[in-house]
């Protein structure tokens, strides 16, 4: 006979899938392990892998966002007030999205926009948008060098030989 007739209560569980999905198990097993003993290093904090490393801030802004009735984001310089940048509907996504994380931090522990939040490069390139309210940051270049660029336009012109 082609077919094979099952009894109502045979279940039938293949062996490839479940030795597969036990590889993987301990395969996870064994990776955790190595990291926990020392094997492989652990995924570093940024900003105590900079302090390690002596790696100090070369430049810093503080900036305001404002959501404006027509949609537009408008970044302001936090000292001067001077306008940096609009995005309007449709465009900013990145930071509307970098921005919009870090005031859901402020909101949940019932602050507001009374401080404005600091976009630093460092010596080595890279920058951080941070929220000293919340203690809150956004590691900005590991998003790519576009979105990096986003942000590094809103940094005063650095003089030439500290990029």
């Amino acid at each position: 006979m082609i077919v094979r007739e099952y009894e109502k209560d045979e279940i039938t569980v293949h062996k490839v899938p479940l030795f597969l999905m036990g590889g993987i198990i301990a395969i996870s097993l064994a990776l955790t392990a190595s990291v926990t003993m020392g094997f492989f290093p652990k995924q570093s904090v940024p900003s105590e892998a900079r302090a390690a490393a002596g790696i100090e801030a070369a430049q810093e802004r503080t900036l305001r966002f404002f959501d404006e009735e027509d949609g537009t984001v408008r970044i302001e310089d936090g000292a001067t007030g001077e306008v940096l940048a609009r995005h309007g509907v449709g465009q900013g996504g990145f930071i509307r999205a970098t921005v919009r994380s870090l005031v859901h931090q402020r909101r949940i522990r019932g602050h507001g926009a009374e401080v404005p939040f600091t976009l630093t490069r460092w010596e080595n390139g890279g920058l951080t948008l941070a929220d000293p309210v919340t203690g809150r940051s956004v590691e900005v270049s590991s998003f790519g060098p576009d979105n990096r660029a986003v942000y590094a336009n809103l940094l005063p012109a650095a003089p030439e030989g500290t990029r």
